[in-house]
């Protein structure tokens, strides 16, 4: 296993962990609604991380844009569920537009995983 997918899987793994952190936030909070959008964000794109680490290891995508895919993954979700957890906690932004540009930034990987799939030499 390469050090990239071993850092993938350990950055999926510390996602998991703050989305399900961030879940448990927004269902026993008393004003915290927003966190469980950024919960599903860190939950499900560290799902996705996983599966590409594993299509990735399989042949199945391009490996330099499917690891660039996937580290988009990591860096979208952060900037956007980091922006809506300091908005929900410290009343300010990560900076402006953080939330959106990590929901595009997750998009662009998004397509990245198609480009990838396409371009994969299996």
């Amino acid at each position: 296993m390469t050090p990239a997918f071993r850092l993938l899987i350990g950055l999926a793994g510390l996602m998991g962990a703050a989305g399900v952190a961030l879940a448990a936030a927004s269902a026993h909070g008393a004003d915290a609604s927003r966190l469980a959008s950024a919960s599903a964000m860190l939950l499900f794109h560290a799902t996705a991380i996983l599966a590409g680490v594993a299509l990735l290891a399989r042949g199945l995508l391009h490996s330099g844009i499917g690891l660039v895919a996937a580290f988009g993954f990591v860096i979208g979700a952060a900037l956007f569920a980091g922006d809506l957890t300091l908005r929900q906690y410290a009343g300010h932004s990560l900076f402006p537009f953080a939330a959106p540009t990590g929901g595009t930034v997750m998009i662009l990987s998004w397509l990245a995983v198609t480009l990838a799939a396409v371009a994969a030499r299996k």
